[in-house]
């Protein structure tokens, strides 16, 4: 008796890059064209015909933060910068260039337009890896978060770096200033910690910048300027005093005010 072998057909498994058109003619053509609408015409059609790969990418970016739509406008960027750098000529398939391309400016829009405040990308890095040990170890210690000391272990990191990751971990999303304080029970916000400018402080400014110039006007304009600010009198009573006509001090003052202040900035420039 014969026995006959039923052979099931697997299912052909997709390439990762199934959604790769034909494009290395267009790509030929391109590299020979001179620039030019015709050129720039062909150029905008390749990369229609690569934006669904470049939409696959982007969804690989999901939940973390952003929208699909505004990801899809990033790796769709990333399309058009690979398809201008593209060459033909290094034997390279278009998809083993783009590919990289539109990924590393997806990440690049993540480290440099999501987060709330600026971290420095080696401590990005420290929480990317810290932040994945702990989903990795939170699943094999019985629910409880995994120490400093596990982490480093499992990541190869020192204790330092691990804490340095674990600060960036909420500068993803930091704290609203007004966002009231642990423990306060009278609405006390982190926003009133802050402190305020001093007005004060640019009056010393500018009297310590002023000062040497008033000491070197002539002693009836040093005289008249002390009378009319620090004494505080008016410029009719100033003209009595000194036996001069009231428009006459009015157009000293202008004149001195304007030179006191033409020379003070000038020494700031």
């Amino acid at each position: 008796m014969t026995t006959v072998r039923a052979h099931t057909k697997r299912p052909r498994s997709r390439h990762p890059h199934d959604d790769a058109p034909d494009t290395a003619e267009d790509f030929r053509r391109l590299s020979q064209m001179p620039d030019g609408p015709e050129k720039d015409a062909l150029r905008q059609r390749v990369v229609s015909a690569w934006i669904p790969m470049a939409e696959r990418l982007a969804r690989q970016f999901r939940n973390r933060g952003e929208s699909i739509e505004d990801l899809q406008q990033v790796a769709a960027l990333g399309l058009v910068k690979a398809v201008m750098r593209y060459d033909p000529d290094r034997g390279t398939a278009f998809e083993s260039f783009a590919v990289p391309t539109v990924v590393g400016e997806v990440k690049r829009h993540f480290r440099d337009h999501m987060w709330g405040l600026h971290v420095p990308r080696r401590v990005q890095e420290l929480r990317n890896r810290v932040r994945v040990a702990y989903r990795e170890l939170s699943t094999t210690l019985d629910g409880r978060g995994p120490s400093i000391r596990e982490v480093a272990e499992h990541t190869g990191m020192s204790e330092e770096d691990v804490l340095l990751g674990m600060e960036a971990l909420d500068s993803f999303t930091p704290l609203s200033l007004d966002a009231e304080l642990p423990g306060s029970e009278d609405g006390y916000a982190l926003v009133d910690t802050l402190g305020k400018a001093e007005p004060g402080f640019d009056r010393i400014v500018d009297r310590e910048a002023i000062k040497p110039k008033l000491s070197r006007l002539p002693e009836r304009e040093r005289q008249i300027l002390y009378m009319r600010f620090f004494c505080d009198m008016t410029q009719s009573r100033i003209a009595e005093q000194l036996g001069i006509s009231q428009m006459h001090v009015s157009r000293l003052i202008s004149r001195t005010c304007a030179t006191l202040c033409d020379q003070v900035m000038a020494d700031a420039n």
